[in-house]
């Protein structure tokens, strides 16, 4: 009994002391915020842009074994060029073990340079202010544009002067033509007093009733083209050569349809005279000597008729074509003068980004066919004994290992899953540290990466093998090890931390403050490490951006979730924290 009371008193000590201690802890919490700010204030971390090194790499675990046995799988292709080592022959690690065709590879890295070399040469003369040359070739193309368009209007000037000129020519014969065709339709040559359209029908019916239809084509296209005539030669006396060009344009355009209807009537008359011509020698009938006039008279208007048809025509296009020319000009003179005004100013940040861009593809391209040329000449990755050889000279290499290497260094062997070992290679670099050895940190490469994984449970993995650049005697067969590869790096870089990048709809971007105020700015985001990112453009080294955002009201959220989970000491411990 004695001793149930004594845990009493202490209980109740305790649960009192914890309730002053909140209280005096929650007095300090608002009167914190009586003095520094009122509920809902927001705080903000930042951090500063800096220049730095972004290392992205593939972490995995596994064990340290010792007696091993690698596959050398080349990553080139092709025939062996020469073999320098033999089976049972110790190797020190780089020894050169054969050669693959490496012609392809070392005409891309020809390729290569090149390209990078004239990348360079494009960046540096945009960068470069303009000579005079430059300059000199730059106005006098805008001046050659100029003097196009010059040379076009004229053209234009002229194609309606000669337009007109043609016309006046045209209704010099046109009245003639007309009459003539008039009286060969609608006299009486014949000794009737029929119109000659209807004694050429009259004439041959009884024996070829399609003479209808010659007749009725002659008479209807003629009384088009009479009307089409009648207005064109009206707007002609109304046109003068001080009439506008809208004017005379319209009339070059309306002669060419009126001359070329006058010639498809010529031709539909001559149609139905020498249909009734050939009628009547066909049936051995009196053939009227009027009918030859009328057929020599419409076969000169034809050739005469189709010569008109040419003028107009002629004239209508030459207008079409000035237009154009115009047109065309017009739209180089802009582009030249937009060309001089960027040269005299200098290229604009897109276009010398753009070229920045340009040398960094053609320097990773570079890079690539390096280690292709460098993938030909395959040497050992560590100490080892040639177990096996399955290489010839001149031979194509095989499709499973080209040498086995037995090794008595110590290697790490670990395991990786499907989506991360498709970044792994043989050759990358890797650190290695082990649980059993505190503050030791080694490097090694990457020796071997299945190319079969294996199934549990319905996941796959994949075995990768690290060759170590020292031994340790500390270090055992057995033992852990942690392993991070390094897949790609940059120095020099841009760097914030990952927090700070947001994404939203595909587009990154950045929180900063601009003159006390929460402002977004977007951002060309790079390479990634777990904690850095890299920012290819949109800051500068120096800029300050927003890592995290702490508002009183979520820090009082988060000191009243606490203090329901822990005691009363341990809530206002943590209260305290986070306003600190």
């Amino acid at each position: 009994m004695i001793h149930k009371k004594i845990i009493k008193k202490i209980l109740r000590r305790k649960l009192l002391s914890g309730i002053c201690f909140l209280v005096v802890a929650s007095g300090g919490f608002y009167g914190y915020q009586a003095i520094n700010g009122k509920e809902g204030d927001t705080q903000y971390k930042t951090a500063n842009v800096s220049k730095g090194t972004i290392i992205q790499s593939i972490s995995g675990a596994g064990a340290v074994s010792s007696l091993n046995q690698v596959d050398i799988k080349p990553k080139a292709s092709g025939d062996v060029t020469w073999v320098y080592v033999k089976e049972g022959k110790e190797v020190k690690k780089g020894t050169l073990l054969f050669s693959i065709d490496a012609s392809d590879a070392t005409k891309s890295v020809a390729s290569a340079d090149i390209a990078l070399a004239t990348a360079k040469l494009d960046l540096e003369e945009l960068l470069s202010p303009p000579d005079a040359l430059t300059l000199l070739k730059a106005e006098n193309a805008l001046a050659d544009a100029k003097s196009s368009k010059q040379k076009a209007e004229d053209n234009l000037d002229k194609a309606y002067e000669d337009g007109l000129n043609d016309i006046t020519n045209i209704f010099f014969d046109l009245p003639d033509i007309m009459s003539d065709l008039d009286d060969i339709l609608f006299d009486s040559d014949f000794g009737t007093s029929q119109w000659n359209i209807d004694w050429y029908k009259d004439a041959v019916f009884n024996y070829d009733d399609n003479v209808s239809y010659y007749r009725d084509t002659a008479y209807n296209n003629y009384q088009k083209a009479r009307t089409n005539y009648d207005a064109n030669f009206k707007n002609y006396k109304d046109t003068s050569r001080y009439s506008d060009t809208q004017t005379i344009e319209n009339l070059i355009y309306e002669t060419y349809e009126t001359t070329k209807s006058i010639a498809e009537t010529v031709k539909d008359m001559l149609n139905l005279v020498d249909f009734v011509k050939d009628t009547l020698t066909k049936t051995d009938a009196n053939v009227p000597a009027k009918i030859s006039t009328h057929q020599k008279t419409l076969q000169s208007y034809i050739s005469s008729t189709n010569k008109l048809v040419s003028s107009p025509l002629a004239a209508k296009r030459a207008i079409e074509d000035a237009k154009t020319a115009i047109a065309k000009a017009d739209i180089t003179i802009q582009e030249k003068e937009l060309s001089l005004e960027d040269l005299k100013e200098g290229a604009g940040e897109l276009t010398i980004k753009s070229k920045k861009l340009n040398v960094q593809q053609k320097e990773d391209s570079l890079a690539n066919a390096k280690q292709t040329l460098a993938d030909c000449y395959v040497r050992a990755p560590f100490d080892a004994i040639i177990a096996k050889l399955n290489v010839l000279k001149g031979e194509s290499l095989p499709s499973g290992a080209a040498a086995t290497l037995m090794t008595k260094q110590k290697i790490a062997e670990i395991t990786l899953n499907e989506l991360d070992v498709t970044k792994i290679k043989t050759g990358q670099k890797a650190t290695l540290q082990f649980d059993a050895v505190d503050n030791l940190s080694i490097t090694g490469d990457v020796v071997s990466v299945d190319s079969l994984g294996a199934v549990s449970q319905g996941v796959v993995s994949y075995d990768v093998k690290i060759s170590f650049d020292v031994d340790d005697e500390r270090i055992k067969p057995g033992m852990s090890v942690s392993v991070s590869i390094i897949i790609d790096s940059k120095s020099n870089v841009l760097t914030v931390p990952v927090s700070a990048v947001k994404t939203q709809g595909g587009t990154n971007y950045v929180e900063i403050l601009s003159d006390g105020q929460l402002a977004t700015k977007q951002v060309e985001a790079g390479l990634a490490s777990d904690t850095m990112i890299e920012i290819k453009s949109g800051l500068n080294e120096g800029d300050a951006v927003i890592t995290q955002t702490v508002t009183s009201a979520s820090q009082k959220a988060s000191a009243s979730s606490n203090s329901g989970k822990n005691s009363g000491f341990s809530g206002g411990g943590q209260m305290m924290q986070i306003m600190r």
